[in-house]
């Protein structure tokens, strides 16, 4: 939609098709960071299921398996086997389970450390400072059960500081931008760095064309400029002047699903408690729906996310955790450990 509005002369924000293969291909992606001299794990790009086979064994485990295309956020495989990973490459190769986006695979050095994402508003030249936040992915406390597309989050970390802002921007976002630009495909738009903090120094893992879910709720409360007037600075070429600010405040986010998600659950259930909920914390809506009574009902998926605001990530989780306990829907499930690390 990008390339077709420039066709038009209309203004818009966000990246080219080219540009959007830092997201849509991983092998791009990697060659890119490669290239830019980023950090990143060491990987293979492989087309034929019997060399990347071949190659699992070589390495051995723990390995991650990617399909190189878009995936609905199922294409990733953390193999702790050698069995796994042979396994995950003739699902996506043989099997065909992402289509064509795993006809071609990319096979990675498994990272151990601290996930982080950040993001940044960029029109392909200048970066502004990094907005961090983490999220939480597994359905179940403890992070257990399967992948989901998030089940919750806070920002900022508390580890966060102003040091590894600059080191992540400086070595990791930056050089990206630079290389991109060099290789005829500027990336203008909110890029998102999902990174692993390694006892070797932060590296990048993967990259996002676009703002998250559920980060986007976590960190946009937190800016201090207009969003628009940041989208405007970054299309007239006066990004670096526009001086964006975040707040101090901490935010913590809990996400309402259904029972069973996310796999089969039921859907139609009467929600009830929102104008409580929002008297003290924020409630975003995913999968809801306004029935023909006129009542509001889940739809399937993810259903709500609530978050709370306060001066100590403590006071934000306390606020989130009210409003979610406030809000009934029959089978509601959340994870109740969400930004649970000691209080400042």
């Amino acid at each position: 939609i990008v390339d077709r509005f420039r066709q038009e002369g209309l203004r818009i924000f966000g990246p080219t098709k080219a540009a959007a293969r830092i997201e849509g291909s991983k092998s791009f992606a990697r060659h890119i960071m490669r290239d830019a001299g980023a950090p990143t794990p060491g990987f293979e790009v492989f087309d034929d299921a019997g060399a990347a086979r071949q190659y699992v064994r070589s390495q051995g485990a723990p390995i991650v398996i990617k399909a190189d295309g878009l995936a609905s956020g199922k294409g990733v495989v953390v193999a702790q086997s050698v069995a796994e990973a042979l396994e995950a490459v003739a699902d996506a190769m043989e099997n065909r389970a992402f289509g064509a986006s795993g006809e071609r695979v990319v096979i990675e050095q498994c990272l151990v450390g601290q996930e982080l994402s950040v993001f940044c508003f960029t029109d392909g030249e200048y970066v502004t400072p990094l907005v961090p936040a983490c999220d939480y992915k597994r359905v179940f406390d403890g992070d257990q059960g399967p992948n989901t597309g998030g089940m919750g989050g806070y920002s900022p970390p508390p580890w966060w500081d102003a040091a590894m802002e600059r080191e992540i921007r400086e070595t990791c976002i930056e050089p990206v931008i630079r290389e991109m630009a060099r290789q005829g495909s500027p990336f203008t738009g909110v890029l998102y760095g999902g990174l692993m903090l390694t006892d070797d120094g932060p590296f990048i893992i993967e990259f996002n064309a676009r703002l998250g879910d559920p980060e986007t709720q976590l960190i946009l409360p937190r800016m201090e400029n207009d969003l628009l007037d940041v989208v405007e600075a970054a299309l007239d070429g006066s990004l670096p002047s526009v001086g964006l600010r975040w707040s101090s405040a901490c935010a913590a986010g809990v996400v309402l699903a259904p029972g069973g998600y996310p796999g089969p659950h039921e859907t139609g259930k009467c929600i009830e408690g929102l104008a409580e909920a929002e008297r003290d914390a924020l409630v975003f809506h995913a999968g809801t729906a306004v029935a023909d009574s006129g009542t509001l009902v889940t739809s399937g998926g993810r259903t709500l996310k609530v978050v709370g605001l306060g001066a100590t990530m403590a006071e934000a989780r306390t606020r989130a955790y009210t409003a979610a306990d406030t809000i009934t829907f029959e089978g509601k499930h959340y994870r109740t450990d969400i930004a649970s690390f000691p209080a400042e």
